[in-house]
């Protein structure tokens, strides 16, 4: 199991470790309620070094890549980002992603800790000669400082330094480092996601906590993320199911080539088989979890949860699930199975939080 250069720190920190996408990541310090209402109210740090991080560039290298993933990178302008995927040739999703563009022909793009290796090997069997593609995960501690009062723990952290607009990308020297901030997230707040020199990670992670921020973990990101009902790779996202049928239409620009955009453009045209939904507890229960059956009231199977939590901020049961597309209206009544007792519930509109 990997760890990150954090490691260490986070369990001087008293951190609960546990194992994630290959990883030996935090999970809480405090507490997981703490730590998600300390990202609502005030401002957190999660370590996000198992994260991987690529750069291309090259003559070309923005034509290939817009024939790669869903998103149009003919919409960037240098210093932005946007959030893309990229798919098999049946439309499935291998992995969802966030590439900036540095300069006309050069781009940096962060995705999922536990396709890294599979990322890395897919776009390399597919690149033309000519462009240079990097795996720079090992080089970079990165940090997602994520909260209302983010900007005054990044003012104390850099000063004089101003924070990119909402997905903008900065690269900047301070303390004799090579640094990089994306104003992005995962949490539905406003935050940073900030990337130092791998040796220098302790240093910088120590400084942001300084700064304001409360060390979180992986539980208040995950339960942060689900109340916003952002999609996590290999949960929510699968190879099996579509961008469409994940309700993520709107970073797919269908007027483009790109590998997999056969499939989606039948499904626009037929319509989608399945859909990811939003399901909300309507009464008290179990916290619903991955794997849990949704059924309609007289029983029938619509499906399993892919995620669930019981939110914090809402104070009841949320999760998601793909079930089949003539019962995805919202409204629909369901109950989720827990240890053999339907809890009842319905489809709502996504998000759950609404901002």
């Amino acid at each position: 199991m990997k760890s990150t250069p954090l490691c260490e720190k986070h369990v001087q920190l008293g951190a609960k470790m546990v194992p994630f996408a290959g990883w030996n990541m935090p999970v809480q310090y405090e507490g997981i309620l703490a730590e998600h209402h300390a990202v609502r109210s005030g401002c957190g740090v999660f370590d996000i070094s198992h994260m991987g991080q690529f750069t291309v560039e090259g003559t070309g290298a923005k034509v290939w890549l817009n024939g790669m993933f869903t998103n149009n990178l003919d919409k960037l302008v240098d210093g932005m980002g946007q959030y893309s995927m990229m798919l098999n040739e049946r439309g499935g999703v291998i992995d969802d992603l966030i590439i900036y563009r540095l300069a006309e022909e050069k781009f940096f793009v962060v995705v999922n800790a536990s396709m890294i290796d599979e990322d890395y090997a897919w776009l390399t069997e597919h690149k033309p000669e000519g462009i240079s593609l990097s795996n720079k995960s090992a080089d970079y501690v990165g940090l997602a400082v994520q909260g209302p009062e983010c900007q005054k723990v990044f003012a104390g952290l850099c000063p004089g330094v101003q924070l990119p607009v909402r997905n903008g990308i900065f690269s900047f020297t301070a303390e004799g480092d090579e640094l990089i901030v994306c104003r992005t997230g995962y949490t539905g707040e406003d935050g940073f996601e900030f990337f130092c020199p791998a040796q220098q990670g302790v240093k910088w992670f120590e400084k942001v906590i300084a700064c304001g921020a409360k060390p979180c973990g992986l539980g208040a990101r995950d339960s942060l993320r689900l109340e916003m009902c952002y999609s996590l790779n290999g949960s929510d996202l699968s190879p099996k199911k579509t961008p469409l049928e994940a309700g993520l239409s709107w970073c797919c620009d269908l007027s483009k080539d790109f590998i997999g955009v056969q499939t989606l453009r039948e499904q626009k045209a037929e319509g989608r088989p399945t859909a990811l939904v939003a399901i909300e507890y309507t009464e008290k229960g179990a916290p619903p979890r991955h794997g849990y059956e949704v059924q309609l009231p007289d029983g029938t199977l619509l499906g399993e949860l892919c995620s669930g939590v019981l939110s914090p901020t809402l104070g009841k049961g949320i999760a998601m699930a793909y079930v089949p597309a003539q019962y995805a209206k919202v409204g629909t009544e369901v109950r989720v199975m827990v240890r053999g007792k339907g809890v009842p519930a319905v489809i709502v509109k996504k998000p759950f939080l609404k901002k």
